[in-house]
């Protein structure tokens, strides 16, 4: 079977959930004995380029050059076109929304999130993300949805008929982590709760803030460290200066994969206050790493937990604060939450992923 994989997400990201859960179902397939290609001619994706030309025959810069993104997509749409012509791929697996597809036939779609939908608010009025969606989602001959959750939401707001649609969850695999590269010493001088991605509206950031500085005990035994979103902005130090909070009780870092893994394995635990998500990855590389899961009980997030983490009500700052004591104050619940997370790992793996991807696009040719 020839599968093209299209350029759309290594085009964005540099580092990401999306891109690297391509990059590793597309090498198993490829140990499967499938022929699978990323057509992305020009790209900034680390997996991408750490995979090798096997995966990819594109070129990887570092960064692209300012003001350029746009056009390096429109070309490596029209150099993708002239690939798909020559190799004629059987399954064509579109990596995100676009108004326009690689194919006209046998064209697979990955959703992952109604987050655009659900929490429009959050977005710019220019952002057309629902509309490419729903343009995707028609032309597309079957889609993926990454949990149960999705797949309801998706059938709500975009009326798909559910024999389209399949539900195949994420893997999770462990990172080789040097003990050299665990963390700096500025951020092992105390204990510290675990906030991975972004801190936009419906991450409910500002709600886990508040529950923290609301208990004595957690201020005074803990720090925060964040992980990725990027520096905070005027309005994120003006609030945390009236919440009470300094660099020395909170920090935001930024690195690779090898560098989360050093602060999950190091961190007392993960809090995941979301109110949405398609799937959660951070949940499971957290307990891949023994570090016990904080987390909200909405959306997917208790599909993938199972009972292998401590859950509260995202909206109710009491039950946040209530759910991080529970944990981080009693080594016995810690200790129990990380044993069940080793167990609950086991239920996702990238093999797993890929099989059922690959039986998706067999019904798809039949």
């Amino acid at each position: 079977m020839k599968i093209l994989i299209d350029h759309q997400i290594f085009s964005s990201q540099k580092y990401g959930g999306i891109s690297r859960y391509f990059v590793k179902i597309a090498n198993k397939m490829n140990q499967f004995g499938e022929n699978v290609c990323v057509c992305a001619p020009v790209h900034r994706n680390y997996y991408l380029k750490e995979s090798g030309s096997k995966l990819s025959k594109g070129m990887y810069l570092n960064s692209f050059p300012p003001k350029t993104t746009r056009i390096i997509k429109a070309a490596n749409h029209y150099l993708s076109k002239l690939i798909v012509h020559n190799l004629k791929p059987d399954i064509v697996h579109e990596t995100y929304y676009s108004l326009n597809s690689l194919a006209n036939k046998n064209i697979v779609l990955t959703v992952y999130d109604m987050i655009h939908e659900i929490f429009s608010n959050s977005f710019r009025n220019n952002d057309i993300t629902s509309v490419l969606k729903r343009k995707a989602v028609e032309r597309a001959t079957h889609v993926i949805c990454i949990s149960e959750n999705t797949k309801n939401d998706l059938i709500t707001y975009c009326k798909v008929d559910e024999s389209k649609i399949s539900v195949i969850y994420l893997g999770i695999e462990k990172s080789f982590v040097m003990p050299e590269q665990l963390l700096p010493s500025k951020v092992c001088s105390k204990s510290f709760l675990l906030y991975v991605g972004s801190r936009e509206g419906y991450k409910n950031f500002n709600n886990f803030i508040t529950a923290f500085v609301a208990s004595k005990k957690l201020v005074q035994n803990f720090n925060i460290i964040c992980f990725g979103g990027g520096s905070f902005d005027k309005d994120e130090r003006d609030f945390l200066i009236e919440k009470g909070l300094s660099e020395k009780n909170i920090a935001q870092v930024s690195g690779d994969d090898q560098d989360l893994a050093g602060l999950y394995r190091n961190a007392s635990a993960l809090v995941y206050p979301s109110l949405y998500e398609g799937f959660g990855l951070p949940l499971l590389e957290a307990m891949a790493y023994n570090c016990p899961v904080i987390c909200s009980s909405s959306s997917s997030i208790p599909e993938v937990v199972g009972d292998a983490a401590e859950m509260f009500d995202p909206y109710d700052a009491e039950s946040i604060q209530n759910a991080i004591e529970r944990v981080v104050l009693d080594n016995s619940v810690r200790t129990d939450l990380i044993c069940r997370g080793q167990q609950r790992v086991k239920l996702f793996s990238w093999e797993r992923c890929a099989r059922e991807t690959l039986d998706v696009y067999r019904r798809v040719l039949s």
